[in-house]
């Protein structure tokens, strides 16, 4: 099959589900041999969260849920042994919670240049493993810079909101698709796959699609 089957993810750079449906997917796409164009769309799960937040990722998110600290150790116990089965390794206590438009923003300035992927698996692990705060346009420009981007015109970029209209657009289509959670899979504007599924399942969707086109 020559031409590679178009497929559209709405996800967050603050969603540990993204991360690991993400990989999840990509074994998926590895183990059916079906080629795919991916192109990731803006969700953001807390809009409302600061720019700034004083406390750590556990006491974010026990207060976003109501959950003690030893219910909220707990999830992040369960999410981290989840992302090691894909070879993720998660470290919560250097996660930085942050609002993350700006880094929607500069995914779009990827996309742009023609970089997306790569650029959405740095901000992943920038945000889960590295300990940056991804709501910071310096710190987004600098790990722009590492991939080889300019920086300057990165720092321009999201300062002007170049790409603020593309966020703002993905995220109203999200809502008229009745998206409300994240990761969310669209095969060639026909099948959809909500979450972080097995391989398997992603595999099965592939193939199917495939089929149809032969």
């Amino acid at each position: 099959m020559s031409t590679p089957i178009k497929v559209d993810v709405w996800s967050d750079i603050a969603c540990p589900f993204c991360y690991i449906g993400k990989r999840k997917f990509e074994a998926a796409v590895l183990a059916s041999g079906v080629p795919v164009e991916v192109e990731y769309h803006s969700f953001e799960l807390s809009p409302d969260t600061p720019e700034e937040y004083a406390g750590s990722h556990a006491d974010y998110l026990g207060a976003k849920l109501g959950a003690g600290p030893a219910q909220i150790r707990q999830m992040e116990a369960q999410t981290t042994a989840l992302a090691a089965t894909v070879g993720l390794e998660f470290k919560y206590d250097a996660v930085q919670p942050t609002r993350t438009r700006k880094a929607h923003e500069l995914l779009h300035y990827a996309k742009a240049h023609g970089r997306q992927a790569e650029v959405k698996d740095r901000l992943l692990a920038a945000y889960f493993t590295d300990g940056v705060n991804v709501g910071h346009v310096g710190e987004l420009a600098d790990i722009a810079a590492d991939l080889g981007f300019d920086r300057d015109d990165v720092v321009r970029s999201l300062e002007s909101g170049e790409y603020a209209d593309e966020v703002e657009f993905d995220i109203k289509t999200a809502g008229e698709y009745g998206i409300t959670g994240v990761p969310f899979f669209v095969f060639e504007n026909k099948y959809a796959v909500s979450g972080a599924q097995d391989p398997s399942t992603f595999a099965g969707v592939l193939t199917k699609v495939a089929g149809e086109r032969a």
